[in-house]
């Protein structure tokens, strides 16, 4: 595998391969853990679900035509929580479905029959492609980084469990850094006076600062609020 697309720490890219046909399934996990990915397998929309609510993944294999809900509506339900990468395969390869598939914002779409090594091939460029832009998104806080889009802290290539509260928190904070943010903009409940958010910060600080009594990161503005100060 080309090293570049390698994630930091040199961890190999989490890939979810959703297909139906189950000897397919299977040879795609063979020949892309020859390759040097790390994959996980879903044979239908139900199963990748279930996935998706509790891993994170660098990128996405769908089939369009499987049986119950098939690839574009899967792709739609996708869209609404991420941007992780998205790779369409397609029986038919009909221009309608490129074209559904693309307007539904897929990274890249590949007919079947295909051959093993372009579907490596093509992956790989999507995975360039997404470094590049996972770059603008991720910001350094010393020994750990926190992905914007994933709503991911990262302790090295562990994620560090953050409840959905302190991963909102962090991406308000996260859009502006080195801005101050009101604390009652960051609070859910702006009616209990902002106490919510003091209680996520504290949380926060004990999980990156290396001395949460003198925050270097997650920072307090006197009479406004809180910054995040990335390297």
């Amino acid at each position: 595998m080309n090293p570049e697309i390698r994630r930091p720490g040199g961890a190999e890219p989490h890939l979810l391969v959703v297909d139906d046909d189950d000897r397919l399934r299977g040879l795609l996990r063979e020949y892309l853990t020859r390759a040097g990915f790390r994959i996980s397998v879903a044979a239908d929309a139900a199963g990748a679900r279930k996935l998706l609510d509790s891993l994170s993944f660098d990128l996405l294999v769908l089939d369009v035509m499987m049986p119950g809900e098939d690839g574009f509506s899967l792709t739609r339900w996708i869209r609404t929580r991420n941007a992780t990468p998205i790779l369409i395969l397609t029986a038919r390869g009909l221009p309608g479905d490129r074209i559904e598939g693309l307007s539904l914002g897929v990274d890249d779409y590949l007919g079947k029959p295909f051959e093993p090594q372009e579907l490596v091939l093509r992956i790989e460029a999507i995975l360039r492609r997404a470094g590049t832009r996972a770059s603008k998104q991720r910001l350094s806080l010393g020994a750990f980084a926190f992905d914007l889009e994933r709503g991911e802290l990262l302790d090295g290539d562990t994620p560090v469990r953050l409840t959905e509260g302190e991963i909102r928190l962090l991406r308000r904070l996260a859009q502006n850094p080195d801005a101050p943010v009101d604390r009652y903009e960051l609070a859910d409940d702006p009616g209990d006076g902002g106490r919510a958010v003091d209680v996520q910060v504290t949380r926060l600080r004990r999980k990156i600062e290396p001395d949460p009594a003198n925050p270097r990161y997650l920072k307090t503005v006197r009479g406004v609020g809180y910054m995040l100060a990335p390297d």
